[in-house]
């Protein structure tokens, strides 16, 4: 495409938005007519752990832009993404500016495009949760509403974007999932859950052994931020222990509550591994080689189901649906004696296996690629350059 074409603004700010944004920046890179595309990195996510780790771990290049917003409140940290993304956009005079999930980063960049007349393309659209208690949700809401193109990773999201009057093979294309595609190249490179075991000095056996290990991930506030609920996570996650070993790389607001909390003390004598964050290489690792996963993460449900592995959701909702229809999640809340009977559920018969997804093959990337070099083309200004 000639030089005179602005190019693609491909925007990052938390982890999930990595592992989507690094098969598509390649494919983006891989053909001769699509602009050039610039990384721009907001910094809401900027420890180590979440943050730079991962970027090696995906091959994901180092940052064109990267904003530093940090750690704040929603708003503080939604208006600072947009203070420092507007020069970007002045700077670069984008064809389009491309945002992936629900963070506060995808809707910050996502308001400022669009008031500055630039296009805003939505990777992961459609998906509800129907709970505006959420901040994920409110920023999925509205920055569908502010999108040009719209790519769906299941289709049911399709209905959700219609009943918000979102409709038209024009702007919504339902394409598969990226997530999918970075954890399906990352498998041949992922850590084993022995190896990662033996390099934190802890016991391999539980990687090994029957009935295996659940692994853990747990962030959201609703879960880690009130003593008393985290008393509770904790205490449930002991009840599981006493089935089967717990190995739980812990988040760094999860961590820190635990101690502000006083709740360590409750996981002494259980056969808890409490890990530091790993990288994605790692996480890729133990959630293959685990019996089940507990989790609250959005994108784990999806990797757990492409893994075929037993996912226990801890919260009321998703807007992952599919996961749970067609995948292997099971909504389980905080209820101690739903999430125990599922672990015993999988002790006994190796849990909830479902099917892999539609579309959930590794190949979202090249055909979002394919289809926004014919929608850029077809924009006024840009065929006529071509």
């Amino acid at each position: 495409m000639p030089s005179g074409v602005g190019p693609v603004l491909c925007v990052v700010g938390a982890r999930p938005n990595y592992m989507k944004m690094a098969p598509l920046l390649r494919a983006i890179k891989s053909r001769s007519d699509l602009p050039s595309a610039v990384l721009v990195h907001t910094g809401q996510h900027y420890d180590f752990e979440l943050n730079d780790r991962l970027f090696i771990d995906l091959a994901l290049p180092a940052p064109d832009v990267n904003l530093e917003v940090g750690s704040s409140s929603h708003a503080v940290q939604t208006a600072e993404v947009m203070k420092r993304f507007e020069p970007v956009i002045d700077q670069y005079r984008p064809s389009c500016v491309v945002v992936v999930g629900d963070v506060n980063s995808t809707l910050a960049c996502s308001l400022v495009a669009s008031k500055k007349h630039v296009p805003v393309v939505h990777v992961e659209a459609g998906l509800r949760s129907f709970d505006r208690s959420m901040p994920e949700e409110i920023n999925r809401v509205l920055t569908d509403q502010i999108a040009s193109l719209l790519y769906t990773t299941e289709r049911g999201a399709h209905a959700n974007l219609a009943r918000e009057g979102i409709v038209g093979d024009d702007r919504v294309h339902f394409v598969g999932n990226l997530m999918i595609d970075s954890l399906l190249s990352a498998l041949p490179k992922a850590v084993s859950a022995i190896d990662l075991l033996g390099r934190e000095g802890l016991n391999v056996e539980w990687a090994s052994k029957k009935p295996g290990y659940a692994a853990i991930t747990l962030h959201r506030p609703s879960n880690v931020d009130d003593a008393e609920t985290l008393s509770s996570v904790v205490a449930i996650l002991g009840d599981v222990a006493a089935r089967m070993p717990v190995i739980w790389p812990i988040h760094p607001r999860t961590r820190a509550n635990i101690e502000k909390f006083g709740l360590a003390g409750q996981m002494n004598g259980q056969r808890i591994a409490c890990l530091p964050p790993q990288g994605y290489l790692q996480m890729v690792g133990l959630m293959r080689d685990a019996a089940l996963v507990l989790t609250d993460s959005g994108g784990i449900q999806e990797e757990t189901t492409a893994l075929g592995i037993p996912c226990l959701t801890m919260r009321r909702n998703t807007e992952r649906p599919i996961t749970v229809d067609e995948g292997t999640n099971t909504l389980v809340g905080a209820d101690r004696y739903h999430i125990l009977a599922v672990v015993d559920d999988v002790i006994r018969t190796g849990g909830k296996r479902g099917r892999i997804p539609e579309y959930w093959d590794g190949r979202a990337a090249p055909r979002i690629a394919d289809h926004m070099a014919h929608w850029l083309a077809s924009l006024d200004g840009v065929g006529a350059n071509q």
